[in-house]
């Protein structure tokens, strides 16, 4: 029996992750959990799955959701609350699937207290890569991958030696507006920005997909992950998203690992590790079925989020915190129909030039170049 703590319950991997418990109750049980601002759906899943402690955005909610539940599980609130679940004493994995840098700190706390971590919040390595690998290595934790990307990686590295590896290809699906050019997007809106052709995902990372912002944040998170310089990470298009990424050796092989787009599979692939489960409801690859998979080279001018990322990340300091706290800001005011979708590039652009890179920040240093960042981009937006 494996004991979850899952940060982010509610969200999109959040949900995917307790029907993979749901799935195996023999397996798998949920002991803490974290599920911000929407009490509704935390109600049924604390009904379900009967954990020991909850956590919740604010004492507003952690003060309803107490008188209910009083005697029975421990709310928990803020910041504290999220590093209490992520350190619970019976977890022996922790899920984090929170959105944006809000996992980072829980993230250490949980890797300090020696849990393996199944890391679906690519922020926490954008943002303090340098920290948290560091942090796991000299707790001998390991980090997990999730996102289908890295799990592909990792899946395809099993067995091999990272010496052998000549680069890793990163696979992108272009987004909602892949195809596209530069000129239609100017009077997008947020209802066809939020419409992935292939994947069912939260708002947020929707939109960073459309941007292909969300693509650089895995090239950065993929370095840290795989310990590659950036001139061996590539991104190569691909519509279809059934490769969901591949590595090339010294000898010229490459392996790839393809299923049907379902992110159960990784989640649970991070789960089971080194082990495989059954995988309830999910559907079989067809490639027959399927009939041609097709591939595009990434044009940068088309989509300079992921410019930036490389960039960014080869610059590296205080630089990625900076595009992360700046990206997800832009977002945020995109979604609120405040700016137009190319206006988030440029706000990501404005809050890079303005800052003063620190080349090694402390958590700290990160901590207050996140907070700085978004009082900056807002400043803009005013």
């Amino acid at each position: 029996m494996k004991y979850i703590s899952l940060l982010g319950a509610s969200g999109s991997i959040g949900t995917q992750t307790l029907d993979v418990i749901r799935s195996h109750p023999d397996e798998f049980r949920l002991v803490a959990m974290a599920i911000g601002k929407n009490i509704e759906v935390g109600r049924a899943i604390i009904e379900e799955f009967a954990p020991e402690l909850v956590s919740v955005a604010d004492e507003s909610a952690r003060m309803r959701l107490h008188s209910e539940y009083k005697g029975k599980v421990k709310i928990v609130c803020g910041e504290e609350g999220l590093i209490e679940v992520a350190t619970h004493p019976k977890a022996t994995i922790v899920v984090n699937a929170v959105v944006g840098s809000l996992g980072l700190v829980p993230t250490l706390k949980a890797i300090e207290a020696k849990k393996t971590i199944a890391l679906a919040n690519k922020e926490t390595l954008v943002t303090a890569g340098h920290i948290v690998t560091e942090a796991a290595k000299k707790n001998e934790v390991a980090l997990l991958p999730v996102d289908s990307e890295h799990s592909a990686i990792f899946q395809c590295l099993q067995g091999e030696q990272s010496k052998h590896i000549e680069k890793i290809i990163l696979t992108a699906s272009g987004g909602s507006f892949r195809d596209k050019t530069r000129e239609q997007l100017e009077n997008v809106t947020v209802e066809e920005a939020l419409r992935h052709p292939n994947w069912s995902m939260g708002a947020k990372i929707t939109i960073d997909s459309a941007t292909m912002m969300n693509k650089g944040l895995e090239v950065i998170e993929a370095h840290w992950l795989f310990h590659l310089p950036y001139e061996q990470i590539d991104v190569l298009l691909h519509r279809e998203s059934i490769i969901h990424s591949l590595v090339q050796f010294r000898d010229s092989s490459v392996i790839a690992q393809l299923g049907t787009p379902d992110m159960r599979v990784p989640i649970q692939y991070a789960l089971t590790y080194p082990d495989r489960l059954e995988l309830s409801n999910a559907k079989p690859l067809n490639l027959a079925e399927i009939g041609t998979l097709h591939f595009q080279k990434v044009d940068f001018t088309r989509y300079r989020c992921l410019q930036l990322a490389y960039e960014v990340g080869k610059a590296g300091g205080s630089l990625p915190t900076v595009l992360n706290a700046a990206n997800e800001e832009a977002v945020e005011a995109f979604l609120q129909g405040r700016i137009a979708f190319l206006a988030i590039e440029e706000y990501i652009e404005r809050a890079l030039e303005h800052h003063q890179m620190v080349k090694e920040p402390t958590l700290d240093e990160i901590r207050k170049i996140d907070a700085d960042t978004r009082h900056y981009v807002r400043s803009l937006l005013t």
